[in-house]
């Protein structure tokens, strides 16, 4: 099957599947790449927790934190299903912030997030970004913001009515009612935009070696495996990965890297057309795609 066909094949599943997918593969040595509208600007969710990673780590080596500063955190109090670690604590914790680091990128914690966030604010960590050269990643607000959706304001048996108001109210532009998937005022990125900072991860770039491998150690070990993790992880495989989980949004980025050498950067950024927030076939879907790009690059 020629690209063309493959391509015009995924997009018809994704279709099929209720998905709206912009993705992009890509082979980081060759640099060939494979995408379905790898430009589209949506939502970040939980991806933006790279980035903070990368200017937590970045500030840490240049000696403006301490990774052993300790630090007394609120606790989130959050009760409603998704949110992990100390969003759901009830009571106050001390823990350093090498271990925010952690928890915000390995688990997806949104409340150790935004402990960094207070300590780099986001306007901070997109000077940082741009400092580097990554570009098409905006940074605009702490994930407390993320906290406050329709989702919240709805019990368990009317969760979806908060989806479908995710996915009719928006509009052509990229605005929205809901001012979390707003791409005027959310954080933002695209498919290549975190495919570009994958690549500038897992190889030689403007980003210093230590502070690379540090945040490619924490995607390692991120423990949210249930999207691409099942088409992309095996005894001959290393994934490595983080997240994103928003109302009808549902991303991941990662590196694949294999045993015989190759490895490769696939971003997957999605919004559901089906108001329901479990959705495991959607999850299936996307990791079906994405592995048929990957192994069509694969075979080159």
């Amino acid at each position: 099957m020629n690209a063309e066909t493959l391509l015009r094949d995924m997009r018809r599943q994704l279709r099929d599947g209720g998905l709206h997918g912009c993705l992009l593969v890509r082979d980081l040595h060759t640099g060939e790449e494979l995408g379905i509208e790898p430009d589209t600007q949506l939502p970040a969710a939980s991806l933006v927790k790279v980035p903070l990673a990368l200017a937590t780590a970045e500030r840490i080596r240049r000696g403006e934190l301490d990774g052993a500063t300790m630090l007394d955190v609120r606790p989130g109090r959050i009760t409603t299903p998704g949110p992990t670690g100390l969003s759901r604590f009830r009571h106050p914790a001390r823990l350093a912030i090498d271990d925010l680091l952690y928890l915000s990128t390995c688990v997806s914690d949104g409340t150790a997030a935004d402990a960094l966030f207070d300590l780099t604010p986001p306007a901070q960590v997109a000077g940082i970004l741009h400092e580097l050269g990554l570009r098409g990643i905006t940074v605009r607000h702490t994930m407390r913001e993320l906290s406050d959706t329709p989702v919240e304001r709805f019990d368990a048996a009317q969760a979806h009515l908060a989806h479908a108001l995710a996915i009719d109210a928006g509009t052509s532009g990229g605005g929205h009612r809901v001012p979390q998937l707003d791409t005027t005022r959310a954080n933002t990125g695209s498919a290549r935009s975190y495919v570009e900072l994958l690549q500038a991860l897992w190889t030689p770039s403007t980003i210093h070696p230590e502070v690379a491998a540090r945040v490619r150690g924490l995607m390692t070990h991120h423990l949210l495996r249930h999207r691409l993790a099942p088409d992309f992880s095996s005894d001959a495989t290393t994934w490595s990965s983080k997240t994103g989980t928003l109302l009808n949004l549902r991303h991941e980025i990662g590196v694949v890297e294999h045993s015989d050498g190759q490895a490769f950067a696939i971003a997957v950024l999605t919004e559901s057309l089906v108001p329901a927030s479990t959705q495991p076939g959607a999850d299936a879907l996307m990791s079906q795609v994405a592995r048929g790009l990957r192994d069509h690059l694969r075979q080159l």
